[in-house]
């Protein structure tokens, strides 16, 4: 459905969500008035109402219950329908991605990792801890666990210049599927030293098995996000949907 023949409130929402996008309107910036809007777009209240609040669902738009509403701060969302590294989303969202290593060692492996890698009770693996950042800002700690003869690679690459996923695809450790569960836990210690938030506050956790396209376990990864900067996204559609009748409001 083209935007010209969008119902009204999604064609309202779908520009001023450009407008926001492009930078044009700025986080804490005051929206126009609905009126304004209702001029602008030539339409009543109620249309443009819907996409206010639709905007503030997405987190666009803040405010309301008597306060005027402003631009929210847009949080780039990761789409868990397509497999990216963090790297390669972050440069499409447009930002600058960096890393900072904390740990790249061998270990053994606890059970619970071994069972997922599966591997033998006490196997070894490679451990890679570090901090994930946008434009320079910690948004999250991700600690990974490889089997030997997968992680060995990352031993003499600088996981701080380059994607990891990337690394291990030029050996032919491609990863091509993954299970993500996703969950909210409490700061540890060492999550708030690295992460710069207090010790309890809120992290979205995002915990990840990857496979190549053997069906082979090669990663098993433990994320943790700072809140106010994750967001996750997926889209679904019954296989055998019909087309759903849409009407244009006023």
């Amino acid at each position: 459905m083209s935007t010209a023949t969008a119902p009204v409130a999604q064609r309202v929402r779908a520009e001023l969500r450009q407008r926001i996008e492009r930078g044009e309107w700025q986080p804490g910036m005051p929206l126009p008035s609905e009126a304004a809007l209702c001029r602008e777009f030539g339409t009543s209240r109620g249309p443009v109402r819907r996409a206010l609040s639709a905007l503030r669902a997405e987190g666009f738009v803040v405010g309301g219950r008597g306060r005027p509403p402003v631009v929210g701060r847009v949080v780039p969302a990761q789409s868990l329908t397509t497999f990216r590294s963090f790297t390669e989303w972050a440069r499409a969202e447009g930002k600058a991605p960096g890393t900072r290593i904390v740990a790249l060692e061998r270990r053994h492996a606890t059970s619970m990792v071994a069972g997922l890698l599966e591997l033998d009770e006490g196997a070894t693996v490679v451990d890679l801890v570090r901090v994930r950042l946008l434009d320079d800002v910690p948004i999250m700690i991700e600690r990974a666990s490889f089997p030997t003869e997968v992680g060995r690679h990352l031993f003499g690459f600088d996981p701080e210049r380059g994607s990891v996923s990337a690394e291990l695809a030029r050996h032919g450790c491609q990863l091509a599927s993954a299970r993500h569960t996703i969950d909210a836990v409490s700061a540890n210690r060492l999550d708030a030293e690295m992460l710069g938030v207090h010790e309890g506050a809120p992290l979205l956790r995002e915990r990840r098995r990857s496979q190549d396209a053997s069906g082979r376990a090669v990663e098993y990864a433990d994320a943790r996000y700072r809140s106010e900067y994750a967001t996750f996204r997926v889209d679904n559609r019954a296989v055998d949907a019909s087309p759903i009748e849409v009407r244009a409001d006023s």
